[in-house]
């Protein structure tokens, strides 16, 4: 990443966004071979998010997902009463058997940690397979709070977990704790200028992220949500936009970086795979909205599956 302060809007409505100026490939696909890849998430019975939004996104894209449970959940932690089970005590033994098997990976990709313990394991895998392309979504807190089973020791690990990323995605509130800026009521919350959204993303480059992706940036009277990313190998920060819906799912992010990861793994570069996510996204909420009990449930993206396959189509 140069000093340079060059800045570049992309508009989804664009259709030139397939050809990004300066764009940046993580993963060359090569004929009919299937990548694996590590999904370190938690596994969820009821609700959308983790392993169970992960696994078929990225199978759609043509992905081998090799699940790595971090936690059972009963549901998701938006619902008042949830059971949950650390898994941590087993995932040592769990990885060990898969080096007795020769299993190999493409990809490494976490998201929710039960444990700070966990992230050990984690950079067991990055020793295990040092090729692999090492996806961080931060998964720990959201408008200014840390979720409810995120101590300061689990959050304090996320971080140093954050800067051996490949390609990182946090939300606001993720960067924020990521930076050491305080959050709670001293949050300056979503509505920020483009300057602080760049400085926020090069400083996050300059912790050891080799790409990042920052996530929901949504200013006051606008019907636009605005996504940051930028590389070390990219002179410019790219912003990519779609509209705003006007309420939260639970899921989203959890969609939103399998789609930019799937994405990747199809051969497209970041900036395409961050265009992709937003836009699935977007029409994934409208859809929601016709399901039951959306409000709670989460994201309902199942029917729109088909759209993460196209990505293995060059001409689409």
């Amino acid at each position: 990443m140069t000093d340079k302060s060059e800045f570049i809007e992309i508009d989804l409505a664009d259709q030139a966004i397939h050809g990004d100026p300066d764009p940046n490939f993580l993963y060359e696909r090569k004929d009919s071979y299937i990548p694996r890849i590590a999904a370190v998430h938690d596994l969820c019975g009821y609700g959308k998010c983790s392993l169970s939004v992960a696994i078929p996104v990225l199978s759609a894209a043509g992905c081998d997902v090799c699940s790595v449970p971090t936690g059972l959940f009963s549901s998701h932690t938006g619902y008042a009463n949830f059971y949950m089970h650390d898994t941590t005590e087993m995932l040592r033994g769990y990885l060990d058997a898969w080096k007795s098997i020769g299993v190999g990976i493409d990809a490494v990709y976490s998201g929710f940690l039960g444990a700070p313990e966990q992230v050990n394991i984690i950079r067991e895998l990055y020793s295990l397979y040092p090729g692999a392309i090492r996806m961080v979504d931060p998964v720990m807190a959201d408008h200014g709070k840390i979720y409810p089973t995120y101590t300061p020791e689990l959050c304090e690990a996320m971080v140093d977990l954050a800067k051996d990323a490949d390609v990182l995605t946090p939300n606001l509130t993720e960067a924020a704790i990521i930076l050491g800026e305080p959050i709670g009521d001293d949050w300056q919350g979503c509505d920020i200028t483009d300057e602080v959204a760049q400085d926020k993303v090069r400083r996050l480059l300059d912790l050891g992220a080799k790409s990042v992706v920052l996530k929901g940036i949504q200013r006051a009277g606008e019907n636009v949500i605005r996504n940051f990313v930028g590389s070390r190998n990219m002179d410019e920060i790219i912003e990519v936009k779609n509209n705003y819906i006007p309420y939260m799912l639970h899921g989203t992010g959890d969609v939103y970086a399998s789609c930019v990861l799937a994405a990747i793994m199809a051969g497209r570069s970041v900036v395409e795979g961050v265009a992709f996510a937003g836009s699935f996204i977007e029409e994934a909420m409208v859809l929601s909205t016709k399901q039951p009990d959306f409000e709670q449930r989460g994201v309902s993206f199942e029917l729109l599956l088909g759209r993460v396959a196209q990505l293995l189509n060059p001409t689409v």
